[in-house]
This record gives C-alpha cells, sequence and structure tokens, in this order.
C-alpha cells in the first residue's frame, strides 16, 4: 500500500466490501462478451451465461458490454442502455442474486473500436480517419459529441441502478473511446482533449465524475484502466499511473481494475497464449477469411503465457495508490489468487478460467490444490461471433 502501511493479508475467499457494496469473497468475472443478445436485448442464453459462473461461486460477474449509445457498440449485437433493456436487465440481476453473487454492468462507448456499418451511424473517435474494421470512416468526435457521451455514461449508471445491478465498471481501456483520447497515438488534437495528459484524460475524467454524480454511493463504481496499451506509441505505464491518481484524487470510482493492450492495435497483449487466427478467419466471407489467415499473425501477436502476467506492471500502482485494485491476467488457482492477496491487491479478477469451468472458484474452495484446465489457447475469443464459450469444455 502507499506509505508503506502494513496490511493483513486477507482471505481471498471471505467477504470483503467493495464500495458500498459487500461481496461475498473477492473474487470477481471480469467482463468477456458473451455474444447472446442478437436484438441488442437480453436473451435466457445471456442470463445462463451469467447464472454458470454465479452458481460456481463468484462474489461478483460483469455484464458485457454495455454501451451508453447505440453507436457506442462495437457492433449492433450488443445490448445498449436505454429504457427497453432494462426489464431484459432486471430479470438477469434477478437471477445472479438468487444464485447469492452480485452482479455489475461494464458500461462504455467503443468509439474507434465500434463498426459503423454494423451499427447503423459512424464511429467516434479522437481524430477523423480509416477504420478497417468496419471498412469505413471514423468521425472525429465534436465536443457537443463528448458531452453526449459523458451525459450517456450517467443515464446508463442510473438504468443500471433500476435494472437491479449492485455495481458498474466503467470501461477506460483497450483503445474504446475514452482509452483512444488517453493515446497519444490515437489522439493527435490540438484542442482542450488533446495535447498534454491532463487534456486527454478529459473524457475519462469526466466520465467517472458524472457516473459518480448521478450514482453517489447506491452502487459500487469501478473503472477498467489500460496500465499501458502495448503499442508503439500509445499510453505508457507512467501515463497511466498518473491518471490512475488523478480518479483516486477525484473520488470517482471505489475500485480500480487494470487491464492492458489494445484491441485496434494489439489485443492479444491483453490474452496471452496462443493466437487462434484460423479460428477467427473461419467466422468471415471467404476473401475476408484468405486476408485474415495471411495477415492475422502480424496482428494477433503471440505472447507466451504465464501466471500473474500483469503482475509486474500492476506492482507500480499498488506501490502508488491507496485506491482498492483488482488484479487482472493469468489467476486460475488458489495459489495465484493468494499471491496477489499478499501483494496487496484487494480483489482478483478472472475471465478465461471461467469460462472452461464456470465451478473452478467452488471446487477451489472444496480443494485449494485445485488446477484449472484451461489451456490458454485463446479458442475461446473467435465464438464471440456465434455464442462466447470454451470449445474445449
Amino acid at each position: 500500500m502507499a506509505g508503506g502501511e502494513k496490511r493483513v493479508v486477507p482471505d481471498v475467499l471471505a467477504p470483503a466490501r467493495l464500495g458500498p457494496l459487500r461481496l461475498r469473497n473477492r473474487v470477481i468475472k471480469a467482463a468477456t462478451f458473451e455474444g447472446a443478445t442478437p436484438e441488442a436485448l437480453v436473451t435466457q442464453e445471456l442470463i445462463d451465461y451469467h447464472l454458470r459462473p454465479a452458481e460456481g461461486g463468484v462474489g461478483m460477474t460483469t455484464v458485457a458490454y454495455c454501451a451508453v449509445s447505440p453507436e457506442g457498440r462495437t457492433e449492433r449485437r450488443q445490448v445498449w442502455m436505454r429504457a427497453e433493456a432494462v426489464p431484459g436487465l432486471r430479470r438477469l440481476t434477478e437471477a445472479v442474486h438468487g444464485a447469492g453473487a452480485a452482479v455489475s454492468a461494464q458500461l462504455g462507448h467503443a468509439g474507434p473500436v465500434a463498426d459503423g456499418r454494423s451499427n447503423g451511424v459512424p464511429a467516434l473517435a479522437p481524430m477523423a480517419g480509416f477504420n478497417p474494421l468496419s471498412m469505413r470512416r471514423n468521425k472525429a468526435a465534436t465536443a457537443e459529441d463528448i458531452a453526449r457521451v459523458v451525459a450517456a455514461h450517467a443515464d446508463a449508471a442510473l438504468l443500471a441502478a433500476e435494472a437491479g445491478f449492485d455495481a458498474v465498471e466503467i470501461h477506460l481501456g483497450h483503445n474504446y473511446l475514452a482509452s483512444a483520447f488517453l493515446s497519444p497515438r490515437l489522439n493527435r488534437r490540438t484542442d482542450a482533449y488533446g495535447g498534454s495528459l491532463r487534456a486527454r484524460a478529459t473524457v475519462a475524467l469526466d466520465i467517472a465524475r458524472a457516473v459518480r454524480e448521478a450514482l453517489g454511493d447506491r452502487l459500487a463504481i469501478t473503472a477498467k484502466l489500460n496500465m499501458k496499451d502495448g503499442a508503439p506509441g500509445g499510453l505508457t505505464l507512467e501515463e497511466s499511473l498518473q491518471v490512475a491518481r488523478w480518479l483516486q484524487e477525484d473520488g470517482s470510482v471505489d475500485a480500480l481494475e487494470l487491464t492492458a493492450g489494445s484491441s485496434l492495435l494489439n489485443p492479444m497483449y491483453l490474452f496471452r497464449g496462443d493466437a487462434p487466427v484460423r479460428e477467427f478467419a473461419a467466422n468471415f466471407p471467404v476473401a475476408q477469411r484468405l486476408a485474415i489467415r495471411a495477415l492475422g499473425r502480424a496482428f494477433f501477436r503471440t505472447y507466451p503465457y504465464r501466471p500473474l502476467y500483469l503482475l509486474d506492471d500492476a506492482r507500480r500502482f499498488r506501490a502508488a495508490l491507496d485506491l482498492p485494485l483488482i488484479l487482472l491476467g493469468g489467476i486460475t488457482d488458489q495459489d495465484g489468487m493468494d499471491r496477489a492477496m499478499a501483494e496487496g491487491f484487494d480483489f482478483v479478477a478472472m475471465a478465461r478460467a471461467l469460462l472452461r469451468e464456470p465451478d473452478l472458484l467452488r471446487r477451489i474452495g472444496r480443494d485449494a490444490a485445485t488446477a484449472s484446465s484451461c489451456v490458454h489457447c485463446n479458442r475461446c475469443m473467435p465464438t464471440i461471433y456465434t455464442g462466447t464459450r470454451c470449445p474445449l469444455a
């Protein structure tokens, strides 16, 4: 902890507080797009997706990705927060609560990661330019666009509260809109939103403040923040540390979930392990499939997997901040969770391991020597087009 204070190492499987929320343990199912909302509304498939880890013992599961506006979706089949979505979201939260877990809504705007062709409206970005994901041009966000998006986050947070969520997670990572503004590579503006780090951080800080002002202490508020983009010219660890300090000073979030990588520039920097290029290619028409197979290795770069692979960078944040931190990346067993607690982290987030074995945590609770059967092949990643799942399960 900052200041060198001694800290009692908590039991990761014991109850804990996250802002105003009491969780049954310190394990969070991380947000992973479910591919289960073909009409941009909740389905039974989506409810079942979150029931499985809830019944499997996690303290909280995170619904991804709840866009704050229509153009903020990565593509048209994602839930976006509006009154029509609330009844389905309420069914989901009630189901998860019935299984003894809390549930968080991940709120965000995809920005340059959005598929303007699929959504039928231009994607917003810090700078206008061609988007190879949609084969269309992004629109440079105006001051009016930014104000609308900031307000939309507050409105979405209120809808989440109405729908029975216990927490919201603000998406400030992966070069989605707020993260793209943070990136000096993607944001070369010369107005109030570009140039200095403080100016580039305006969108992220304003969004977090707006959500806090809307919710007060009704729900827990977390933010997913890139420690670094993992791409040349992107956000650096030192810059991210300063943004985290500003978030802490503002009191706008109850915890930070530390992440890394760019959906635009270097997606595998977050995931580590195998790069499933052929499986991704199989989801596209023949011409695109051949191009992805030929060029995919340049985009889906391979990074070796190792347990707790984001820990080295995350330690810098733990040393600099008093804010509760959620450690993500390569946490699959009791040893990894205990090490995270010993290193001073307050919560851990798991994704792929729970996709493979939703009951993993309950089994670890019965036998601390339980090992995950996830092999980090990442073949779950391309299943987002047909319903996210582990193909090996």
